[in-house]
Parts: C-alpha cells; sequence; structure tokens
C-alpha cells in the first residue's frame, strides 16, 4: 500500500491479533508510532485481544494506553485488557482495572464476572453480579453464563437455585447457552441426578448441551451414563467433536470398561480425531488403565503433535506396570527437546531400579527438580523401595528441603516397614499439620508395636479433629480388634462405619472384617458379611473358607471353595492351606488328598513346607500312616522337625511302632 494511514494500520493489527500472531501485531505498532501515527481505542483493543500476548507485553502496552489517555476514555480499552488478564489468571491486576474504569458498559460487566467465576468463588461473582444488577443494565445470556460458572460445590447450591429463579425471571432458561450453565451447576452442586432433569427440560439443545451433560455424567458416580447419553446423543443426529470424546474415554477410563472404550476409540477413528493430541492422550491412559500398554503405545504413535501431557501419559502407563521401559521412553523424550516436569519424573521413578534411579537422580538434580515435594516423594520411596534405606533417608535429612506431610508420611513408611516404631511416633510429633495418611501410618505403627490401647486413643484424636477415617485407619483398627479376639470392639467399629455412612468400604475392608467375626467366634455375622459383598476376590472366598474351618464347618468350606472355582475364581496358595486345614480339622481325608492333587495338577502350585506339613497331618492323624510316609519320602526338599512330630504323633496313636523305621533309614 503507497499511502498507509491509521484505519489501515489498525486493520492489520486486527488481523495478527485474531490469528494469534502478537510478534507482527506488535511490530506494526511500533512501526506506526516510529512514523507519527496515534494509536487508537482499536489498536489498544485488538492488541491486548490477541491471544498470544503475553503479562509483560500486556503491561508495556497498558502503560502506553495509560499515557495516551485511552485507557479509561470509554469502557472499549479497558474491557479488552480485563480479557488479557482473564486469559493470564491476573485476577487481581484485572480488578484494579476494573475499580480504576470510569466507564463501564454490559460488556465490561460480563468480563470481570466471567473472570471471578473462573478464577474466584461463588461469593464474590454474586457480589458482583447484585452490583450489576444495581446499575439499572438490561442483563444479557452472558451475564448468567459468567456468575453460574463460579458455583463449583454443593455449599453454592442454595445461590445457584436463586440465580435459576432469576433466569426464569428475566426469561432466559430457555437460551441454550444459559440451559447449558445450569445443567454444569447442577452437576457440579447437586449432582447428576438434577443435571439430567435439567438437560431434559431443555428445548432447543446444541452440541454443548449434549457435552454439557455427557462431562457431568462423566466425573459422577455412574460415569458409564456418559456412554448411555452420547449414544443418545448420535441418535439425535448431532455429531461428537472434541470435547465429547474427551468426556466419553474420561467415563470408560474411570469405570475402566474397555469394551465401551473400544466401541469410542472406533467412533473417534470414524471421525478422525485419532490424531488429536488430547484425544490421543485420553486414549493412552484409558488403554494403559485397562493394562493394554500395546494399545496404549499405538495410540501415542498416531498423535501428531506428541506435547508433555501426552508424553506423561505413556509414561504413567508404563510405570504403572514396573515397566522399565518408562526409563528408556524418558531418555527418548529428552532427545526429542521436550523437557519433562515433575510429573513425568515421579511417574518414571517409581519404576526404576537402583542403577537407573542413581542416573534419574542425577538428571533430576541437574534440571532443578531435586527441592519439589512430589519428586523427591518419589526418590525416597523408590530408594526405600530398592533396600537403599540410607539413601531415602539422606534425602530426608539433608537441610536442603523443608519437611512436607508428604515426605514425612513415605519416611515413617520407611521407619514402620523397618519395625522402628519409636521413631515414627517421635516423627509424627513433628509434623505441623498431619493428614490422613500420617495418622494412618502412626495407628499401623502401634498396632504392628502392640501398643492397642494406643491405636484407638490416636482414633479417638483424629475423629476430634474431624479427620475422616479412611480403609487403611479401619483396616490396622479391626486387626487389633482380631489380634485381641474382642468381638465386641470390632462389632462397635463396624456400626461406627455404617452409621457414619461409611461408602468408601472396599474389598480389602470387607475381608479383613469377615477375618475378624471368623476369628472373634461370630461366623453367623463372618458368612452374612460375605454375602452382602458387591464383589468379591480370592482373598474374601479364602477368608470365609479358613473361618467356616476354624469352626468346624469343613464341608460347607468345601462347597464354597467348590463355588469360588465354579465361578472363575483361581484359587491360590493361601487358599489351598485354608481348605486342607478344614479338611484336618474334620477329618476329611480323600477330600484333602483330591485338593492337594489338584493344586499341584490343574493349578500347577507347587507345594510348600506348610502345606506338606497340613497334609502328612492329615492323614498321620487319622491312620493313613503309609500313604503319610509315601508322601514324606516323595518330597523335593528334606522334612522338617514339624513334619516328623506330625508323622510320631500318627504313629503313636494307632501303636504301630515299625513306622519308626522310616525316621532310622533317614538319620
Amino acid at each position: 500500500m503507497p499511502h498507509k494511514n491509521v484505519v489501515s494500520y489498525n486493520t492489520m493489527i486486527g488481523a495478527y491479533s485474531r490469528d494469534g500472531n502478537q510478534e507482527e501485531a506488535c511490530n506494526l505498532f511500533y512501526v506506526m508510532r516510529n512514523l507519527g501515527f496515534f494509536p487508537t481505542q482499536f489498536t489498544y483493543a485488538s492488541l491486548f485481544s490477541c491471544g498470544s500476548l503475553g503479562v509483560e507485553q500486556g503491561f508495556c502496552l497498558q502503560a502506553a494506553a495509560m499515557k495516551s489517555g485511552l485507557l479509561f476514555a470509554d469502557a472499549f480499552v479497558g474491557t479488552a485488557l480485563l480479557g488479557l488478564f482473564g486469559r493470564q489468571g491476573c485476577i487481581d491486576e484485572a480488578l484494579c482495572v476494573f475499580e480504576d474504569m470510569p466507564f463501564k458498559n454490559l460488556v465490561t460487566w460480563n468480563a470481570m464476572i466471567s473472570l471471578v467465576g473462573c478464577h474466584g468463588s461463588a461469593d464474590e461473582c454474586m457480589m458482583m453480579f447484585c452490583q450489576l444488577m444495581r446499575t439499572q443494565m438490561t442483563l444479557s445470556e452472558p451475564s448468567f453464563v459468567g456468575v453460574l460458572s463460579g458455583f463449583q460445590s454443593e455449599e453454592d447450591l442454595e445461590s445457584g437455585e436463586q440465580l435459576h429463579g432469576v433466569v426464569i425471571k428475566f426469561g432466559l432458561v430457555c437460551k441454550v447457552a444459559v440451559a447449558n450453565s445450569l445443567i454444569n451447576m447442577y452437576g457440579k452442586c447437586a449432582g447428576t441426578c438434577i443435571a439430567e432433569k435439567m438437560f431434559k427440560m431443555v428445548p432447543n439443545r446444541d452440541v454443548l448441551s449434549w457435552n454439557t451433560i455427557i462431562g457431568v455424567l462423566a466425573k459422577g458416580e455412574e460415569p458409564l451414563k456418559a456412554i448411555e447419553f452420547f449414544c443418545k446423543m448420535y441418535i439425535d443426529g448431532f455429531l461428537p467433536n472434541q470435547i465429547t470424546f474427551l468426556s466419553a474415554i474420561t467415563s470408560c477410563t474411570k469405570s475402566i470398561n474397555l469394551i465401551y472404550g473400544e466401541l469410542i476409540h472406533a467412533k473417534i477413528i470414524k471421525n478422525q480425531f485419532e490424531n488429536d493430541v488430547l484425544v490421543g492422550s485420553s486414549l493412552v491412559n484409558l488403554y494403559a488403565k485397562c493394562d493394554r500398554l500395546d494399545c496404549a503405545h499405538r495410540c501415542f504413535d498416531e498423535i501428531l503433535e506428541k506435547n508433555l501431557i501426552s508424553w506423561n501419559a505413556l509414561l504413567l502407563g508404563y510405570s504403572s506396570r514396573g515397566c522399565s521401559t518408562s526409563f528408556w521412553l524418558l531418555r527418548e523424550m529428552i532427545q526429542l527437546g521436550i523437557s519433562p516436569n515433575e510429573v513425568s519424573f515421579s511417574s518414571v521413578i517409581k519404576s526404576l531400579l537402583a542403577l537407573e534411579l542413581k542416573e534419574v537422580h542425577s538428571l533430576v538434580v541437574k534440571m532443578g527438580y531435586h527441592l519439589n515435594e512430589y519428586v523427591t516423594s518419589a526418590l525416597m520411596t523408590s530408594y526405600a523401595k530398592n533396600g537403599l534405606a540410607a539413601d531415602a533417608l539422606s534425602l530426608f535429612e539433608d537441610g536442603k528441603m523443608p519437611h512436607s506431610v508428604v515426605h514425612s508420611n513415605v519416611i515413617a513408611g520407611l521407619y514402620n516397614r523397618s519395625g522402628q516404631y519409636l521413631k515414627t511416633q517421635e516423627l509424627f510429633c513433628e509434623v505441623a499439620d498431619p493428614d490422613i495418611v500420617s495418622w494412618n501410618i502412626l495407628i499401623a505403627a502401634c498396632s504392628r508395636n502392640g501398643d492397642y490401647k494406643e491405636a484407638f486413643e490416636l482414633f479417638q484424636q483424629m475423629r476430634m479433629k474431624r479427620i475422616l477415617p479412611d480403609n487403611y485407619t479401619y483396616v490396622s483398627l479391626l486387626s487389633i480388634c482380631t489380634k485381641l479376639c474382642n468381638l465386641a470392639l470390632g462389632s462397635s467399629l463396624h456400626g461406627l462405619m455404617t452409621k457414619a455412612d461409611f461408602n468408601c468400604c472396599d474389598i480389602m475392608v470387607c475381608n479383613v472384617m469377615i477375618d475378624m467375626y471368623g476369628k472373634c467366634g461370630s461366623l453367623q455375622s463372618s458368612v452374612l458379611m460375605f454375602n452382602e459383598m458387591m464383589e468379591q476376590n480370592v482373598i474374601s472366598w479364602t477368608t470365609l473358607v479358613s473361618a467356616l474351618g476354624l469352626h468346624g464347618h469343613a464341608k460347607e468350606a468345601l462347597e464354597r471353595f467348590k463355588q469360588m472355582e465354579m465361578i472363575g475364581i483361581e484359587p491360590d496358595k493361601i487358599a489351598f492351606i485354608a481348605v486342607l486345614s478344614a479338611c484336618r480339622h474334620a477329618g476329611l481325608v480323600k477330600e484333602g488328598m483330591e485338593l492337594f492333587e489338584k493344586m499341584k495338577e490343574k493349578y500347577g502350585i507347587e507345594p510348600e513346607m506348610e502345606l506338606y506339613l497340613l497334609v502328612v497331618d492329615l492323614m498321620a492323624r487319622y491312620g493313613n500312616l503309609k500313604e503319610a510316609e509315601q508322601l514324606i519320602s516323595g518330597m523335593p526338599f528334606p522334612p522338617n522337625a514339624s513334619i516328623w512330630r506330625s508323622f510320631l504323633d500318627g504313629c503313636n496313636r494307632q501303636r504301630t511302632a515299625e513306622h519308626l523305621s522310616l525316621q532310622f533309614q533317614a538319620c
């Protein structure tokens, strides 16, 4: 252009800003000023609206706009500056600009409310919204969308419901953007049920409506419902986009459902999203969680522009399975010019062996992550796991980093495992604000050290400080009840869990309760606990079989063992010990021998000394001395004193001295 003017410069600056090219936009700004052209409100507003503009450049432009008198000449430039600070998360700076603005229009108010909604609290949002209403300006859709974005939890539900009433009063409930915000608000503050009802009331749904409800359901207690709505979305003629697929994959990952995950993956390929970095990273995470690392790696390879998120997803997948591949992936990642962060290091460190650990530790120090709380915690844990307790302790004691709760918990756990329970207690006293993990470690230390009374006193202190117990707390306390054979105390704990609506009671806690009731003399409660479980594993069945055998119900123990096999749960060595013990107590020699043979032939479990002792004792105790002698002779290792004692006791019972010859032959 031979004759450029302010309008032509503003046009080009606006075009570059919309394209996110802040470098060219700023260059043109400096050129126009050097040529004697004075920037206008449109110049500054365009520059502030550039998505890639940084905070420092923004401050420089803010000073220039202030000097020229254009920043607060009207609401236009100031509102654009609010947008910049909002994108950069500079809430305090935005509030200062907003308060200094002499002229504010509805767009200004909406921008500020939206910014506070994203980065502030619901109370601030409502306060600002009330101020807007007092200005007598006519509220628009963005006004309600902005304030609704600030409601994040159950505490905000009442305010959200009040705002819903205002929406109805203004006749905006049929506006799809406002309706979508209401769905999102109810999903966060009231749960999925009310969010579903709100969704069904929306007459003119768009893709965002579907994405909102699918996202809400994916994060809820029934994540597979999100897949149901994903299918309904197709039926209603809406095509999923990136956000839809991310929520659908999240629901499959949360529920560890590979079948639905593969179906969603097929739709992703059909809609050509498999190369998208966010969708691809979510697929990597899904397949890794479902123990399909081969598929996870293939999905990773499909991503065209891999970023730190996609690399971290793959690293975590391999590391969670204890694969040393994560170490080589970290190396490859660095060679490709992608710098690892604390997530990368803490993921990889968990799976490393001693030599690799030392190498990665050096890299951590070199890259400045040696003072990061999560990385150092991972290093301590990995050193301890590799038997390098001294290295773990040196990290804790070198004084270079502040001792956080996380670090203290790792070291306390290390003391616990090595039997240094007093040191665990001393360390706990030094922690300023112990969390649930700290309390659990100390209660476990008391349990292992035999300080049972102190463990329950700690439990009382914990409750007084309003720290909610979790599964590990109850496992330690129930184990104490089992050791003390105190049925009343165990039942009281069970009652406390029920009264507190303890819905995190997983298989581990239920198994411990079955064991506690069985060993404390209440077989009926043990069986009832087992029957009420939503899901049982091999430990659940083994514990029940052991309880039945302990109470003399050997035949029922055998029946339960067979049921376990029939439903496809493969018994392990401990399960066979439990069922063979039941046979020994009841004298079921034939059944015991059949189980012993099945254990070797069908399940490939090679019996150890404890199992041989059980079977020898079973046969010798009930007169099958020749069979017992043959079994001892065929053992792959020398019999110990306990086996000989069981055999000789059997001989004494039968008064058959000739069997003593085997003892003399073995000498």
